[in-house]
């Protein structure tokens, strides 16, 4: 069986299922498994799937122990009547993006662009679709688990404390999915003031019995670097083994989390078969905002696994720590920190790097430790120039400031008719920065938000007068444009605040452990 281990030391060996119900690795590395891409998924096939056929194609190579029944069962729950589109993730082609073959070296491919809508779930963001998967996946990886001692394998299963830290969207996400699962509790962080009051309203009024809130006086990177912390103390896992909990995460840090976004990338290659656009085996470039790394991470999980990538374009916002990174080699995190209007992107600290060094450096776990301690002990890092050549080849970068991205909102709709959040934005932006690369055919940007998450910033940009209320902004934004506000964003202006809590970072832990043991 194939077997995952820690980006930092081989040391400890895990099935899938039990690096899924861990999240992370005992040394805060994160789960791997050497065998990836030592089985490849067939794209001559994939025009004849559907979203469920390659979704159980891709979890089956990816997380080997579970079996064909239980993938296609997880498949199942997880896509049947959540999403608002057939396809899941939809595809929508816009034609050329203005300026883009004016850029660059002048490479144009054939400049088709195309955009894969991920937003089409429950909580309108791109999180809908591996989080609605990672209940089911942590659902059968807790089926007949044994407690941490293992001293008694016909005991039942310790239930499972899911603790994430949200830029913005995963916390939603992750809710919608875990609220009332048998045998979990969630416990959700978010920055205090530094989401949008979408966002925010989105978590605070979650039902659920087993649900948990709360605000943090931080940013992002401090709420996540407590969240690891969290995990790493030994004292706190004894007393909550004790009392028959254990912790995990629903962060992209957690392999159960990353791979379901490894399926879209082949459902939009599958959708440009479908379209003419391009013949199998041609190569296609994705751009893809990220902070974290987790999205366009499961992009280079793609490539390895046999989908025709020509690049993978990195699109970061003013907390430009990536395209700094991607650049010189080195990443620093020591810089201004910047709330901005893409605020899921408002990370420093991107943890999923850490996978992508791993396997870029040849698996070198003792390079891959030595740079994550530099990280954690002086706030950057320089990689081995060998190393960043390599990262090079498959990666590109760029960034958009502030007025690039209202400015490229509103291109995109005087251009296209099409209306886009902040993060897509940026991608779009980056599009019109990076030269197609050589022998590409198509260019696909993942939009990764509903524009009405962040209605303030989209109506603003395409020239609205708009007020302070977000709600009142929707009714504005979709009287000019046409548009409809998701249901399930609207309906938020009624619903009743349920989570108001807010602590300082050094009092996580302790919400933690009371919201634990309270249930």
């Amino acid at each position: 069986m194939n077997l995952y281990h820690s980006t930092r030391s081989r040391a400890i060996s895990r099935t899938s299922k039990e690096a899924i119900r861990e999240g992370l690795a005992p040394d805060g590395g994160l789960y791997v498994c050497d065998a990836l891409g030592s089985e490849r998924v067939e794209v001559a096939d994939l025009a004849e799937q559907s979203y469920h056929d390659i979704a159980r194609a891709v979890l089956q190579l990816l997380l080997p122990d579970y079996t064909a029944d239980e993938i296609a069962a997880c498949v199942r729950e997880a896509y049947d009547g959540t999403f608002a589109s057939p396809e899941v993730t939809p595809l929508l082609t816009l034609g050329t993006v203005p300026n883009v073959m004016t850029k660059g070296t002048g490479v144009t491919g054939d400049g088709a662009t195309s955009v894969l809508e991920l937003f089409h779930g429950p909580t309108s963001a791109f999180k809908d679709v591996a989080l609605q998967m990672l209940p089911r996946l942590m659902a059968r990886a807790n089926a007949g688990a044994v407690p941490a001692s293992g001293s008694d394998a016909a005991s039942p299963a310790e239930r499972v404390m899911i603790v994430t830290a949200t830029s913005g969207d995963t916390g939603k996400a992750a809710l919608a999915g875990f609220a009332d699962a048998p045998g979990c509790g969630i416990t959700v962080f978010y920055p205090e003031g530094k989401v949008s009051r979408v966002q925010e309203l989105q978590m605070t009024t979650q039902a659920g019995g087993n649900v948990n809130v709360c605000a943090v006086r931080g940013n992002f990177d401090d709420a996540q670097s407590a969240v690891k912390r969290i995990f790493a103390d030994r004292a706190l896992a004894e007393r909550l083994s004790n009392a028959g909990w254990t912790l995990s995460s629903a962060n992209s840090i957690n392999v159960g989390r990353l791979v379901p976004q490894v399926v879209y990338y082949f459902a939009a290659y599958a959708q440009l078969l479908r379209a003419g656009t391009i013949k199998a085996g041609d190569e296609v470039e994705f751009c893809v905002p990220t902070g974290n790394f987790g999205d366009v991470l499961a992009g280079y999980y793609a490539k390895l696994l046999g989908l025709p990538v020509a690049k993978l374009i990195v699109a970061s916002d003013t907390n430009n720590v990536l395209f700094d990174f991607l650049t010189t080699g080195v990443y620093d995190r020591n810089r201004p920190f910047f709330t901005t209007t893409s605020p899921s992107m408002d990370i420093l600290i991107s943890s999923n790097l850490e996978r992508m060094l791993y396997y870029l450096s040849g698996g070198d776990c003792e390079l891959v430790a030595s740079l994550m301690q530099s990280l954690a002990e002086t706030g950057r890092y320089e990689v081995p120039k060998d190393l960043l050549a390599r990262i090079q080849e498959v990666f590109a970068c760029a960034w958009a400031s502030e007025e690039e991205v209202a400015a490229a909102i509103h291109a995109c709709w005087e251009s296209h008719g099409y209306l886009m959040d902040p993060h897509t934005a940026c991608g779009y932006h980056a599009l019109e920065q990076v030269a197609p690369a050589p022998g590409s055919r198509a260019r696909v940007l993942l939009s990764t938000a509903s524009p009405y998450k962040f209605p303030r910033a989209v109506a603003e940009a395409i020239g609205l007068d708009v007020s302070e209320d977000d709600f009142a902004c929707m009714d504005v934004l979709a009287a000019a444009t046409g548009t409809t506000p998701p249901a399930q964003l609207a309906s938020l202006q009624e619903a009743p605040v349920l989570h108001n809590d807010v602590v300082d970072i050094d009092g996580m832990a302790g919400f933690v452990e009371q919201a634990t043991l309270k249930l």
